[in-house]
């Protein structure tokens, strides 16, 4: 088990500030938020300040800005995107170490909502979807024991740099991801409705992987710098192969409330789940291997295709700047990127 030092308690009363984006999934965000999470909220003693988001980076300017001590917790009611937004802002801080200290909640309310279904799934309920999801998820807020959280850096040849909880992703799976964002109106089934129009016009990507395996050993230090430009060091793994038909390093148990893919993660595992299939799958396999996924039974079926290995950091190479890249959801220009685990840089809500 555990130690107890990783776990911590709200106080009681307790001072929330609720960041909610009225628009994301379907856009009953704020209609939930009274309807379902403040009732339970009074009943705990969990007053709230709610901050309605009116654009994009709203949430990232209000955390990075803000006198923060006034509040216990930083909760988010939205989708993955909104807490990316706060994560990256609270990582701007000149007081970051501090800020970083500050439990985060995710309330769903978008159509993804991975972690608030990786965090539902730690805390060892049955799987559930929309409003049953958020009852449990308020449900842990309101018993208000919080755990750390690995992040992952993730660094661009560009000089971009951004701090990431759920996962990054090239190729398949993030072509339905960002092209289903025109029917976010219909919620989780989105994903469906896109992962068979991306199916229809299955693409291969063409770049080199490179990977540090991840062993419970090396402890917490990092594991490379980023050295954009540099080959890799000499004991990384280097895949042989360069065609891929999707590339994803997720640090989180889902990848969406239907989608288990890395049943092993845990909150502060210290480990990077990087999955990468190989070009040749057809599109019949590929269709089975999701599907398997809405059980996280995929690795069972064995598909030469599909490898998956536990890393501590990565980088990818694309050949050329095809495809779309994304970090928890957002979509990032294609261009090399490196990524490494940050064991326990945040405080997240947990049941357990």
């Amino acid at each position: 088990r555990d130690p107890p030092s990783l776990y911590g308690v709200l106080p009681r009363p307790c001072h929330a500030l609720v960041l909610l984006n009225p628009h994301s999934g379907s856009g009953r965000a704020l209609d939930d938020f009274q309807a379902v999470v403040q009732p339970m909220l009074a009943e705990a003693e969990i007053a709230t300040t709610v901050f309605v988001t009116e654009r994009a980076n709203h949430a990232h300017e209000k955390v990075r800005d803000e006198d923060l001590s006034q509040w216990d917790t930083l909760v988010v009611m939205s989708g993955d995107g909104l807490l990316f937004e706060v994560v990256n802002g609270l990582m701007e801080r000149p007081d970051w170490k501090e800020a970083m200290k500050k439990p985060l909640c995710i309330l769903p309310g978008g159509s993804g909502n991975a972690l608030a279904a990786s965090i539902n799934y730690y805390a060892g309920y049955d799987h559930v979807a929309k409003k049953k999801l958020l009852t449990n998820c308020t449900f842990i807020l309101c018993k208000g024991l919080y755990t750390q959280m690995d992040l992952v850096s993730l660094s661009t040849a560009s000089g971009k740099r951004f701090f990431s909880f759920l996962g990054f992703g090239w190729g398949f799976i993030s072509d339905v991801d960002i092209d289903s964002e025109k029917y976010r109106w219909l919620g989780n089934a989105r994903f469906t409705l896109g992962t068979l129009q991306c199916l229809a016009k299955l693409r291969v990507y063409h770049g080199r992987l490179s990977y540090l395996p991840f062993s419970p050993e090396q402890g917490t230090s990092p594991a490379a710098r980023d050295a954009h430009g540099q080959p890799v060091p000499a004991h990384w793994t280097v895949v042989p192969e360069e065609e891929f038909v999707l590339v994803y390093a997720i640090y989180q148990s889902h990848l969406g409330t239907n989608l288990l893919m890395a049943p092993a993660a845990r909150l502060h595992d210290g480990c990077i789940h990087l999955f990468y299939m190989k070009a040749g799958i057809s599109r019949v396999t590929l269709l089975k291997l999701f599907l398997a996924m809405s059980r996280g039974t995929h690795l069972d079926l064995n598909c030469p295709h599909l490898c998956y290995v536990p890393v501590r950091a990565f980088r990818l190479e694309p050949r050329v700047a095809a495809g779309i890249m994304t970090v928890d959801g957002e979509a990032l220009a294609c261009e090399p990127v490196q990524g490494q685990v940050h064991p326990r840089l945040c405080r997240v809500l947990s049941g357990s």
